[in-house]
C-alpha cells in the first residue's frame, strides 16, 4: 500500500488528486472542531462522558468525535447514508424511480439529486433531535423568550449547514480526488479516534499496575485487544480478496479462415461483494431509536427499557445488528447481479459452465452460487462487528471507540481507495505505452536545406 502511494505521488495528476482529498479532509477534521454557538461546553463533555456506551456513543465514532463536542459537522454523513438507503429502497419499489434510475446518466442526475435534498432534509430532522436532546438536558444558555428561539434556529441551521457542506465535500473528493468521498470521509473520522481508543486501552492498563487486585485482569485484557484488533484487520484483508470462480468454457467459432472463441476463463465473485454497505447501512438503521430518544428526552418505565435495549452494548441491538446485516447483503447482492442476465450474456457469447445447461439451469446454479457466497460473507461481516461488543461484555472493558464496525470500514476504505489509485496508475501506464506506439509509427518528415 505504502509502494502504491509512493508511485503515485510521483505522478502529477495522481499527487494533485491526493493533494486535493487531502485538503478536504484537513477542512472536515476543522469542522469537526468548530462548536456550535450557545452551549455549555463542560456540561456536554459530561452528557456525552455518561452516554459513550449508548448508540450515541457510536454515532460519535462516525463523526470523529463531532457529535459528542456539538461542533460543525456534529450530525457527521449519517443523514447522507440514510437517504441513500431511502432512495435505493424506493427505487425498487416506485416504478417512476426506477424508470429514472434506468435512463441512463441524465436518470442518475436526477436520482442524485432527489438524494441530495433528503440529506438535507434528514440532516433538520436530525439537527431539530439533538437541539432537543441539549436543551432537554440544560446543555443550551438560552431556554425562554425571543434568545430561546433565535438560539434554536441558530443550532439547527448550523447542524444541518454542516450537513450539507459536508456531503458538497464528498461529491468534490469523487470529482477531483481519489476514492470514494462518502468513504473517505468515514475512513478519517474513524481514524482521528484511534488515539483516543489507545488512550482508553492504556487508562484500562494503567487501572490495573496502580490497583491489581481489583483490576488485576486488564494486565491480560488490554494487551489482548490490540492482538485482536491486528487478527480482525488481517482477517478482513483475506476475506476482502477471497472469491468464488465459477468455470466458464467458450466454444470455438469459425469465421472464414479464423477461429475464435475455445478459452477457458472463470467468471470471479466476491465473497465480500457488497464491502462495507451492510454494515454501515445496517448501523444507520439502528442509530434511529436513539435519534427518537433525543427527542423524548429521557424515558422512564417501558420506555426506559425499550431505548437502553438498542444500546451498543445490549442482546436486543447485537442481534438486530446481525440480522440486518445478512438482510442488506443479500439486499445488495440482488441489486449487483442478476443470474438470468449473467446466463443470457453466457449464451449470447457461446459460453457455458461444465456440467450445467445454458439458459434457465445456468441462471439457477449462479443464483445458488450467489446465495450461499451472501451468506458466508454477511456471516463473515457480522461476526466481526459483533465481536467487539462480546469482548466489552466478557471482559468489562466498557467504552472502547474502536469497534468492528469502524474496523471494517476502515480497512475496507483504505483497500478500495488503494485499489482505485492502482487502476489509475495502470490508466496512464497504458496511455503513455499508447502515446509512444503512436509516435513511434508516424512516418518521419523530410528535412528541407534552403
Amino acid at each position: 500500500m505504502f509502494n502504491t502511494l509512493k508511485n503515485a505521488w510521483r505522478i502529477p495528476d495522481l499527487r494533485k488528486k491526493l493533494l486535493y482529498t487531502l485538503l478536504i479532509i484537513i477542512a472536515f477534521r476543522f469542522g469537526s472542531v468548530v462548536p456550535v454557538p450557545f452551549l455549555n461546553v463542560s456540561a456536554l463533555n459530561t452528557l456525552m462522558a455518561s452516554a459513550n456506551e449508548t448508540a450515541l456513543g457510536y454515532i460519535n465514532m462516525l463523526t470523529g468525535g463531532a457529535f459528542a463536542n456539538a461542533t460543525l459537522f456534529a450530525m457527521g454523513i449519517t443523514p447522507y447514508i440514510n437517504s441513500s438507503i431511502i432512495i435505493q429502497l424506493l427505487t425498487v419499489a416506485i416504478p417512476a424511480l426506477e424508470r429514472m434510475a434506468k435512463e441512463g446518466e441524465e436518470g442518475r442526475k436526477k436520482i442524485a439529486a432527489i438524494t441530495r435534498y433528503t440529506t438535507v432534509g434528514l440532516g433538520l430532522i436530525q439537527g431539530t433531535a439533538y437541539y432537543f436532546y441539549l436543551r432537554n438536558n440544560n446543555i443550551t444558555l438560552y431556554k425562554e423568550g425571543f434568545s430561546a428561539v433565535f438560539t434554536a434556529i441558530i443550532i439547527v441551521l448550523t447542524f444541518t449547514a454542516g450537513t450539507a457542506l459536508i456531503m458538497w465535500m464528498g461529491e468534490q473528493i469523487n470529482q477531483k480526488g481519489v476514492g470514494n468521498g462518502i468513504s473517505i470521509i468515514l475512513f478519517a473520522g474513524i481514524v482521528a479516534r484511534l488515539p483516543v481508543t489507545m488512550g482508553q486501552i492504556w487508562s484500562y492498563f494503567s487501572a490495573a499496575m496502580q490497583s491489581p487486585e481489583s483490576y488485576g485482569k486488564y494486565f491480560v485484557f488490554a494487551p489482548l485487544f490490540i492482538i485482536l484488533f491486528l487478527a480482525v484487520i488481517w482477517v478482513i484483508v483475506f476475506m476482502n480478496d477471497s472469491e468464488r470462480r465459477i468455470p466458464v468454457q467458450y466454444a470455438k467459432k469459425v469465421v472464414g479462415r479464423k477461429v475464435y472463441g475455445g478459452q477457458s476463463t472463470f467468471l470471479p465473485i466476491k465473497v465480500t461483494m457488497s464491502g462495507v454497505m451492510p454494515v454501515i447501512f445496517a448501523s444507520a438503521i439502528l442509530s434511529i431509536p436513539s435519534t427518537i430518544r433525543l427527542f423524548v428526552g429521557e424515558p422512564t418505565g417501558f420506555w426506559k427499557g425499550f431505548f437502553n435495549a438498542f444500546s451498543s452494548t445490549g442482546w436486543l441491538y447485537s442481534v438486530l445488528y446481525l440480522l440486518l446485516i445478512v438482510v442488506f447483503a443479500y439486499f445488495y447482492m440482488t441489486i449487483q447481479y442478476n443470474p438470468i442476465e449473467m446466463a443470457n450474456n453466457l449464451r449470447t457469447n457461446n459460453g457455458t459452465i461444465p456440467g450445467i445447461r445454458p439458459g434457465r439451469p445456468t441462471a439457477e446454479f449462479i443464483s445458488k452460487i450467489l446465495s450461499k457466497i451472501t451468506l458466508i460473507g454477511a456471516i463473515f461481516l457480522a461476526f466481526v462487528a459483533i465481536l467487539p461488543i462480546l469482548y466489552s461484555n466478557l471482559t468489562g472493558m466498557y467504552g472502547l471507540s474502536m469497534g468492528g464496525t469502524s474496523v471494517i470500514i476502515m480497512v475496507g476504505v483504505a483497500l478500495e481507495t488503494v485499489k482505485q489509485i492502482e487502476s489509475q496508475m495502470m490508466m496512464r501506464h497504458y496511455k503513455g505505452f499508447l502515446l509512444s506506439l503512436i509516435h513511434i509509427s508516424e512516418p518521419t518528415r523530410p528535412i528541407s536545406i534552403s
